[in-house]
């Protein structure tokens, strides 16, 4: 077997998992914030968790959404902090992309050099050789190493578990949790035990990263930090004190990349939207832009209760339309059309033959309901106007007005959502006007609100009233896509 130490590669790769991971963690933390509950259920329905890390308790008084739900963790602990899920989701989605490919290159280095050997077991006494390992570090000693190997048992089988085992674990987990994916691949997801499951593993590796990130450091500081570090930066064990003091400047340019990044995100938000956004992109225009929607899960999934985001609108009109059964409402269709058209909700169902799926709901916040839609499908509409051809996207006006309806929120103005106007003849895009068998409720959009199945579900405008084809967005809000693409910094598209 081949000399296992430690090529410069390796010792380069590790520095940078490093700082990839602890991104990832912090950033995670982020995004766990937003909806600081764990569950085993798709209806990730009130009181059905299994783990809480919040003291807000849902009160049956007034309308109370998920959005009253969010916790604000501290930039100790979260990337950014501060309820900026938007900003955190990028951090989180670009880490992934570094680390990802700093996993792939080890990988590859790895198996090409043989250094694989390191961790792999090749006999089942290693498990006997591990537990007396155990037993060995809990009486403050040092166990011996393997034969012509640079680790002990116990050290050889925790690598494996984690580079073979809970790194692979936690991508896939991560992967269930796109819409796109769950949209396209219901059985991918069903393998994890359903969406809520998939983000309950996935938060235990995080968990167990964080443990096997405590022990690494530990053994490092009592059995002898300059020389254990020596060897992941010189590749031997030389000067000692160089060794340390090298490590600690490798640390502290990791830590201040961690400051950096939570300064930045603090004062310019949408400069980190638009730089990491730019780099997030490519691979989810590449992956997840063409998975389309083959969902149809069975009647008796339906969740019983299906969780609320946003409040409806509180505008005076709005509610004599919604005591009338929104007899006078009408969808104002227009913009870089041949055929402009308006609509009543009589004539835009008569649009078509009701079309109704059965879908997961992904909130952007982490919590799913499983639903019934009825309603017309987009690509009816967009066939009956006729875009020009410089029209690009579609932009949806609702009734609701954050200013009145939302105060509590980052920023007012009408809610609206752009996109893509490729995307409109997918599968399971939905104009809906009915749920569960009956009319569309106020509180998930009546009379007509947008489904949108390999998005999340922030992109699905509710309360529409208008729509618009147009050839670019700039013009729209603050430019950037949607309400809250412009105030609280969410990537416009949504697929993961």
């Amino acid at each position: 077997m081949m000399a296992l130490d430690f090529p410069l590669w390796l010792r380069i790769d590790h520095w940078l998992n490093v700082l990839f991971l602890t991104l990832l963690l912090r950033s995670g933390f982020e995004i766990l914030s937003t909806h600081a509950k764990l569950y085993w259920h798709d209806d990730s329905a009130p009181g059905t968790e299994w783990a809480r890390f919040t003291r807000k308790v849902m009160t049956t008084d007034k309308l109370y959404d998920t959005l009253d739900e969010e916790e604000d963790y501290h930039p100790l602990i979260a990337l950014p902090g501060r309820s900026q899920l938007g900003i955190g989701r990028h951090w989180h989605f670009g880490a992934v992309i570094g680390w990802m490919m700093v996993g792939l290159s080890y990988y590859i280095l790895l198996f090409a050099t043989g250094q694989w050997h390191r961790y792999w077991p090749y006999s089942w006494s290693i498990f006997s050789e591990a537990w007396n390992d155990i037993v060995t570090y809990l009486s403050f000693n040092l166990p011996p190493l393997l034969p012509g190997e640079p680790l002990d048992a116990i050290q050889k089988l925790t690598y494996a578990g984690v580079i073979f085992i809970l790194a692979p674990f936690q991508i896939l987990t991560g992967a269930a949790q796109s819409p796109a994916i769950a949209a396209r691949f219901p059985w991918y997801v069903r393998m994890f035990g359903g969406r809520q499951a998939a983000r309950s593993l996935h938060f235990l590796g995080l968990l167990a990263f964080v443990v096997f990130i405590a022990i690494h450091l530990s053994m490092l500081f009592f059995w002898g930090w300059g020389r254990l570090t020596a060897l992941m930066i010189f590749g031997t064990v030389r000067n000692v004190y160089w060794a340390t003091a090298s490590s600690l400047v490798i640390i502290a340019v990791i830590v201040a990349v961690h400051v950096a990044a939570t300064v930045w995100s603090q004062r310019s938000p949408a400069s980190v939207r638009g730089v990491l956004g730019a780099v997030i992109s490519v691979p989810r225009k590449g992956l997840l832009r063409r998975l389309n929607s083959r969902q149809d899960y069975p009647a008796h999934m339906l969740s019983p209760q299906h969780r609320v985001n946003g409040k409806p609108p509180t505008a005076e009109h709005y509610k004599v339309m919604a005591v009338h059964d929104f007899v006078d409402w009408r969808l104002r269709v227009g913009g870089l059309v041949e055929q402009p058209v308006t609509l009543d909700l009589d004539e835009l169902r008569a649009l078509s033959e009701p079309h109704t799926q059965r879908v997961l709901h992904n909130c952007v916040q982490g919590w799913t309901s499983i639903g019934e839609w009825t309603g017309v499908p987009l690509g009816t509409l967009v066939d009956l106007v006729r875009p020009l051809p410089q029209a690009r996207y579609v932009c949806f006006m609702s009734m609701q007005n954050n200013t009145t309806d939302e105060p509590s929120a980052d920023g007012g103005g009408q809610f609206y959502e752009v996109f893509d106007l490729k995307l409109a003849h997918k599968p399971q895009m939905l104009l809906a006007y009915a749920m569960n068998g009956k009319p569309l409720p106020i509180q998930h959009g009546a009379p007509l609100r947008l489904r949108a199945e390999t998005q999340v579900g922030f992109k699905m405008a509710k309360w529409i009233n208008q729509i618009e084809f147009v050839d670019d967005y700039v013009h729209i809000g603050k430019g950037r896509g949607g309400w809250r693409e412009d105030n609280v910094y969410y990537g416009m598209d949504g697929e993961i």
